[in-house]
């Protein structure tokens, strides 16, 4: 059996891929990687960038739609609306087979909104109505003002992958919105808690590029031993505050009605650095009810030579040594969680309006 398989059967690991383009679809590639082992997908705006900006897969169904009078920002969420609803089409068996545990696809609201909540439930919900899959998640930054949002949609029975969590004290808060979210929804009438699903998503390598970065510039003895560490600690002090939060009364008066956990998702899985192994932050958080989106490179890289085995939770007092000693040697931890999560929804900002504009220009071609 290989090894995507054995990491949900042997291992209760869901891997997912991060990626999506037309050609995946039309070719029947994403049918196949589905059968191969990989169990859900998740898209950004940067990877819908790459998508569209890369290939002339969506040139006719553009050109028809410029054609047809409809605005660049109407024609984007058209291409990539059908791109999502081609993939939960391929992941809607698995979703059913799975008994609703995997099989997701996640499409992302406007990053443009990520500091307004008010925006971002109507545009997470306009999202949700339209498509009106069972496997759909729509993807909700754990900004401080995405946490009212997180627990609206949870509330109104709407299944949401939290993304750009970069801290520990961030996480929490995004575990306190889906539990208080579900408890809002179990209190209306005829709500079905089993059909609401929600993920909570980790960047970890980005996390190890910042705190490499200054633990290179601090330049000591302690502060060079504790490059590549700070990641996976983090994701596994992650995984110890997710099995508290989803365990005693609170929780199991909500499994009683058929709740499911807020899986944590790994997310940025891909090794930045070179002198790191490629399957570093597959092999070092591999454990129950978690989720673990790769890139198509890490994909096949731990295919052909991931280590199985259950880390999430082996190893604590490490972590817990190594988070407590970046403070010590000079890394300032709540500024790297802030950094990160600046950048990262700058990021996607970014790729979003330079491919508005890439398009705006390409519509202008097809209206001459």
């Amino acid at each position: 059996m290989n090894r995507l398989v054995r990491l949900h059967e042997d291992y209760g690991q869901s891997p997912w891929l991060d990626n999506l383009k037309r050609s995946l679809i039309t070719s029947g590639e994403l049918a196949a990687i589905r059968d191969r082992g990989l169990r859900g997908l998740t898209s950004n705006p940067t990877i819908f960038q790459k998508a569209i900006q890369g290939s002339p897969d969506y040139d006719t169904q553009f050109r028809s739609l410029v054609q047809a009078g409809t605005s660049t920002i109407d024609s984007y969420w058209a291409m990539v609306l059908s791109d999502i609803r081609s993939a939960l089409e391929v992941f809607a068996p698995l979703h059913r087979q799975s008994g609703g545990q995997d099989g997701f696809v996640s499409v992302e609201v406007d990053p443009g909104l990520a500091h307004d909540s008010a925006g971002t439930i109507a545009a997470a919900r306009s999202l949700d109505e339209q498509i009106a899959q069972p496997n759909l998640m729509v993807k909700v930054p754990a900004t401080v003002e995405g946490l009212p949002a997180i627990q609206r949609m949870i509330s109104e029975g709407r299944s949401i992958n939290v993304t750009l969590i970069f801290s520990l004290e961030r996480y929490e808060k995004v575990m306190e919105s889906y539990i208080a979210g579900l408890e809002q929804y179990a209190a209306e009438p005829g709500s079905d808690l089993s059909k609401v699903a929600s993920v909570a998503s980790f960047f970890i390598s980005r996390v190890d590029s910042e705190v490499d970065a200054r633990l290179d510039a601090i330049g000591t003895p302690e502060a060079l031993a504790l490059r590549g560490k700070a990641a996976v600690a983090q994701g596994k002090l992650a995984y110890e505050l997710f099995t508290k939060a989803f365990s005693g009364p609170r929780w199991e008066r909500l499994a009683a009605r058929g709740a499911r956990v807020q899986r944590p998702l790994w997310a940025s899985t891909s090794t930045k650095n070179p002198a790191y192994p490629d399957t570093l932050y597959v092999d070092e958080l591999i454990g129950p009810h978690t989720v673990n989106t790769l890139p198509d490179a890490t994909v096949e890289a731990f295919a052909d030579h991931g280590n199985l085995a259950r880390t999430i939770d082996a190893n604590l007092d490490d972590a817990r040594n190594v988070w407590s000693s970046l403070p010590r040697v000079g890394v300032d931890l709540d500024d790297v969680c802030a950094k990160l999560e600046r950048e990262g929804v700058s990021s996607f900002q970014k790729s979003f309006t330079e491919l508005l504009a890439a398009l705006d220009e390409k519509a202008d071609t097809f209206r001459a």
